[in-house]
């Protein structure tokens, strides 16, 4: 009698179904809309640091400057283009990476997917986060032109910035303008945040928490979990800053119609590496720990269990 073929959908504990897809869409769409959301004050004065350094020269001092000048609402500008660009980015980082991961473990067979799996974790992470980023980038331009235009020059609110960026596109870019940028910023990025979560869930599970994961609490497997992803975060944000600032760029006035090469040459190797990266490094470890939380979270209450760690054989 022929042996079954080895298939990574099937191969776990829980079924890799539809629903289980389903279910993991929908956790990204909790964990990166509302994070993003949340850290949108952050968002705001590092994206102006980023493009206006003389006169945001600081976290602290940079909030009190938007403050001081556009009022205390004015640091939750560009919010709901960011939950709304989020929570679709996060839907295909999240979910597509579950069924990319799956697809490429059964391409590689039983022995590859395990002996390749960070390669695995990469290629399965880059190729969620290349359609990821096509639907977040209308909601992201939106946001950055919000968020760094002096006050006055540009609407803040949704429906008026919206209109406003689709009546300028030929000046804007809009709604695809910023991709190129986003692809180089965020398919690095996820990569990292995904293979180094799920590295170091590995070794938390090896070398530290090394009975059966199931006879941990819930509490203990999602404190690896946030651990995991904020070590995992503060190297994401060093390896995307360059890009980061660029997309930053973008929105200011001056850069109109100005390449990618040029605002770059123009901004500078050091800027752009090190402009706003202290306040990222805050910003993007402890979003990434709160999104692995969260979806880890919703997982754990669909009863999936938590992410990271299957290669490790007890």
């Amino acid at each position: 009698m022929q042996q079954e073929k080895w298939n990574a959908r099937t191969a776990g504990a829980i079924e890799h179904d539809g629903s289980y897809y389903a279910k993991c869409l929908f956790g990204g769409v909790l964990a990166c809309g509302l994070t993003h959301t949340a850290v949108c004050p952050l968002d705001v004065v590092k994206c102006n640091m980023q493009t206006n350094p003389g006169k945001y020269n600081g976290l602290v001092s940079g909030m009190r400057t938007v403050i001081a000048e556009e009022g205390s609402m004015a640091v939750w500008k560009g919010w709901l283009p960011t939950l709304f660009g989020y929570c679709a980015q996060g839907m295909f980082k999240f979910g597509l990476n579950e069924v990319f991961k799956d697809t490429y473990s059964n391409v590689l067979g039983e022995e590859g997917a395990f002996k390749y799996r960070g390669l695995i974790w990469a290629a399965a992470s880059g190729s969620a986060e290349f359609f990821a980023d096509i639907a977040l980038c209308p909601m992201e331009m939106v946001k950055v032109k919000v968020q760094t235009s002096p006050a006055g020059t540009f609407p803040t609110a949704f429906g008026e910035a919206l209109a406003a960026m689709k009546a300028n596109a030929k000046d804007t870019k809009f709604p695809f303008g910023s991709l190129a940028p986003l692809w180089s910023r965020q398919i690095p990025y996820t990569i990292t945040k995904f293979v180094g979560f799920e590295a170091v869930v590995e070794q938390f599970y090896k070398r530290v928490f090394t009975n059966p994961r199931d006879s941990y609490s819930k509490a203990t497997q999602l404190g690896v979990t946030f651990a995991s992803g904020y070590i995992a975060g503060v190297a994401c944000a060093i390896i995307s800053q360059p890009a980061d600032n660029l997309v930053s760029q973008m929105g200011k006035a001056e850069n109109k119609g100005k390449s990618f090469g040029q605002m770059a040459s123009e901004t500078g190797m050091s800027n752009l590496f090190f402009r706003g990266l202290g306040t990222r490094i805050i910003m993007i470890g402890t979003l990434t720990g709160l999104q692995w939380w969260i979806y880890d979270t919703w997982k754990t209450a669909m009863g999936l269990g938590t992410s990271g760690g299957t290669a490790v054989k007890k």
